[in-house]
């Protein structure tokens, strides 16, 4: 295992986010907290509880996830669309480092800093509502699991895109609309029973539902089946990821 190459692309894609702080740090804690404002006060103090919880502190963990997952595509797509945009992709496809070593130094430093911004964001809604964390061990691994998973899905989406707007495509159409309609605002226990069970084809529905029951230990539904679904996804983004090195899917063309 190359270490030193691992931690060059590593610590080069860490020093980005001091470069952007604005867009990668604080613009998606100020959107957050103007969700706090809006839905944990505004409609909050006309929803007393949901699932035993208070409102304002049941949206906290679909909040979190919902800027982890979206931080954590456009950490990584963009981290691997850029040396394929200006053309340095090449260099790094010749140079003496392994594929699974790319994967590792791009993801890591995505989800790292996807992670990161998940932590501040909590730290962040302890101003606006009272937390607790039932289960802190989970919370960082659901935490950790999911910045991973869809910092590899972020990956592929980078190697897929052809044009910048090609990045935003999946993010804005795709898994923010997925992430509203999947628990982040709301219990699905709350919709009419045949939208129970067509949310429950959502896969965000498993994500959140798990984050949630790490907190307050409630849940949609099992969350045997929420980290079974993390897992699914994460084997389906490395054996996507493994082909496109293989056959050199939009990398050596």
């Amino acid at each position: 295992m190359n270490f030193n190459a691992i931690a060059a692309i590593y610590k080069f894609e860490m020093a980005r986010t001091w470069r952007t702080l604005f867009q990668s740090v604080v613009s998606p804690v100020i959107s957050t907290s103007l969700y706090f404002v809006v839905f944990g006060s505004a409609i909050g103090s006309r929803i007393t509880e949901v699932q035993g919880v208070s409102y304002g502190a049941f949206i906290v963990p679909g909040l979190i996830m919902l800027s982890l997952m979206t931080q954590s595509i456009s950490n990584a797509s963009f981290a691997i669309y850029f040396p394929k945009f200006i053309g340095t992709v090449y260099e790094l496809l010749s140079a003496p480092i392994s594929y699974v070593e790319i994967v590792i130094s791009y993801v890591g430093a995505a989800a790292t800093k996807s992670a990161v911004l998940g932590l501040i964001i909590l730290g962040t809604s302890t101003f606006f509502v009272p937390l607790q964390i039932a289960h802190p061990f989970w919370m960082l691994a659901f935490l950790a699991l999911t910045a991973i998973t869809f910092s590899l899905f972020g990956f592929i989406i980078g190697i897929w895109a052809d044009n910048f707007e090609k990045l935003q495509v999946v993010p804005l159409l795709i898994v923010t609309p997925l992430t509203f309609l999947g628990g982040t605002f709301y219990s699905i226990d709350m919709l009419p029973p045949i939208w129970q069970k067509i949310t429950l084809l959502n896969p965000v529905v498993y994500l959140v539902s798990g984050f949630r029951w790490s907190f307050y230990d409630v849940a949609d539904v099992s969350v045997g089946l929420s980290l079974g679904m993390i897992a699914v996804f994460l084997a389906a983004c490395l054996a996507l990821i493994a082909w496109i090195f293989k056959t050199g899917y939009r990398l050596k063309s």
